[in-house]
């Protein structure tokens, strides 16, 4: 791996039977190769769901999941809204950990129905600020996302969502980069 590649996390934050999530984490993961810089590592939380109660001794699929998070330069999590917010399995997940979020670039995949997700980022953002992770502007969103993707998981309308993706990567690649250099050089204290 070259020292200028980045590493990048994407983590699936539903384990709702039924989901869509690995359909959009497809897709998104596509756009993330393509982008030719980073090397990707997806996260899914269905395949090991971090426990929603806080323990003093992290349990196994807390302590698989660390030294993932910690290894990567920048984050996308992908998204559904659930009555307005994020799924509870992704909080758990945030919350066991802290150090491996902190001064690092997040961006966003989200989907649902006409809001397409956008309500359940703006509340990721607000927690993600208190763990001094820095998201980046742009989102990728998937409004009616039953509509969006088809059979063979390819987006319906690539050019909107293709594009709204390209830009959103290089943001994350941009800070991930200028982050990473600034903790080379001096350890972030937040």
């Amino acid at each position: 791996m070259s020292h200028d590649r980045l590493r990048l996390a994407i983590v699936i934050g539903s384990t709702r039977e039924g989901r869509v999530a690995p359909t959009v984490a497809r897709w998104f993961t596509g756009r993330a190769e393509e982008h030719g810089d980073m090397d990707v590592d997806v996260l899914d939380l269905a395949e090991a769901p971090p426990p929603a109660r806080l323990t003093n001794e992290p349990p196994p699929e807390v302590t698989a999941l660390t030294p993932r998070l910690a290894a990567a330069d920048a984050y996308v999590i992908v998204t559904p809204e659930y009555n307005h917010s994020f799924p509870a399995s992704l909080k758990s997940a945030i919350d066991w950990h802290f150090a491996e979020w902190q001064a690092k670039p997040i961006g966003f995949v989200s989907y649902g129905g006409m809001a397409g997700g956008l309500r359940a980022v703006e509340h990721l953002r607000q927690v993600f600020a208190e763990l001094h992770a820095m998201t980046v502007r742009d989102t990728v969103s998937f409004h009616g996302v039953h509509e969006a993707f088809d059979a063979d998981g390819r987006a319906r309308r690539p050019e909107g969502c293709d594009a709204a993706a390209k830009a959103m990567l290089g943001q994350l690649a941009w800070w991930g980069r200028a982050l990473r250099e600034a903790k080379s050089r001096q350890p972030y204290t937040g």
